[in-house]
């Protein structure tokens, strides 16, 4: 079977996704090895660049633009006209990633970013492939963006997230709830008091990981300021080499700074809280961790949508500033009970094995 796994780069979360199901599925059949596809690497380098940076530009500093976008492109009655554009805007200008699906001719499509789907499905819809497409939502909301009536499922996070696709008028026999895919290296078990002692923090202290997103924002140093002394902390700087050297330069006992790091489960495992963003990923990967989550800095459109959900499930609280996150961390730390309680939920709704769920599904 010929499976070919399409993401882009815009955005780490998509193609986290895409490795997570690239990875279980060549560790399940060596000899059909699936072929990893970033679209953005296949198309006109104009398009490919400004596509990424674009995001990029207005997630950092133009916020407001992208709410407006997002909030335009999910009215219901502008969706035929944004399709036929977006299409023919697509097809001008990722030839290379076209060709490369006619010729290739894959018995499978997964597609974990709704450019990727947009294509396949339009080649689909002419004929030009008969690929089975799945689609992967890497959010807990689901965007119009992602519809297209030649998919023949979706993949999504929760029963939540069906019902949003159910009321974006896909049936429910084509919809399963796996969860978001993720390395399994986050349901993996991890020994607390040998990780901590790793890391030089004290085996019983109460922790907390600060995490930025992939863009390196959110107010991590005014929330370090005001938490340390009271809990351990270990801040995430990601590529913010100013922040991280700011940090740093500070000295803060009990506070542990890294930059970018690519062990950020087992920073996960000593932590008994994590103040984070709330992309999808990384809210799949703190749930397989059962780890309880404060949301900060969320990105109008998808982010706010992914606190909105989870709140209905009674996980997660939203930090607008240092000082609240400041109030519920200690709240958590005076309230073991409420920790508990948190904990209880994220296990009823955690799905720490949906790449193993897309590929039984497609066998």
């Amino acid at each position: 079977m010929k499976i070919v796994i399409a993401c882009t780069s815009a955005g780490a979360g998509h193609l986290k996704a895409a490795e997570a199901i690239f990875n279980y599925f060549r560790s399940q059949e060596p000899d059909q090895e699936p072929v990893l596809v970033d679209v953005l690497e296949e198309s006109d380098f104009l398009f490919g660049s400004f596509y990424s940076r674009s995001y990029s530009f207005m997630v950092n500093h133009c916020q407001w633009l992208w709410n407006l976008i997002f909030q335009l492109t999910s009215r219901k009655n502008l969706q035929p006209a944004l399709t036929k554009v977006r299409t023919l805007h697509n097809r001008l200008n990722t030839s290379n990633f076209r060709q490369y699906l006619t010729q290739t001719i894959p018995d499978v499509i997964i597609s974990t970013h709704y450019l990727a789907s947009n294509i396949a499905c339009s080649l689909k819809k002419k004929g030009q492939i008969t690929s089975k497409i799945v689609t992967v939502i890497t959010d807990f909301g689901v965007h119009p963006f992602w519809v297209y009536d030649q998919t023949d499922w979706y993949a999504v996070a929760s029963d939540a997230s069906k019902n949003e696709l159910i009321k974006l008028g896909i049936s429910e026999d084509k919809i399963r709830v796996t969860g978001i895919p993720v390395d399994p290296k986050f349901s993996g078990g991890f020994n607390k008091i040998e990780l901590r002692a790793k890391f030089g923090l004290d085996s019983w202290t109460f922790t907390v990981l600060v995490v930025t997103g992939s863009f390196g924002i959110g107010p991590i140093e005014a929330i370090v300021d005001l938490l340390h002394g009271r809990v351990q902390i270990l801040a995430v700087c990601a590529k913010n080499e100013e922040l991280f050297k700011r940090l740093k330069a500070k000295n803060y006992s009990g506070v542990k700074v890294f930059g970018f790091v690519d062990n950020i489960d087992e920073l996960m495992a000593v932590a008994d809280l994590i103040v984070t963003k709330p992309g999808g990923l990384s809210i799949a990967e703190l749930l397989a961790m059962e780890l309880v989550p404060v949301f900060i800095s969320a990105i109008p459109g998808q982010e706010a949508k992914n606190i909105e959900i989870l709140s209905g499930y009674g996980i997660g609280e939203k930090a607008q500033n240092a000082a609240r996150v400041k109030e519920i961390v200690l709240d958590y730390l005076n309230s073991p009970q409420k920790l508990k309680t948190a904990k209880e939920r994220i296990r009823k709704m955690r799905k720490p094995h949906a790449a193993e769920e897309i590929y039984r599904a497609l066998r």
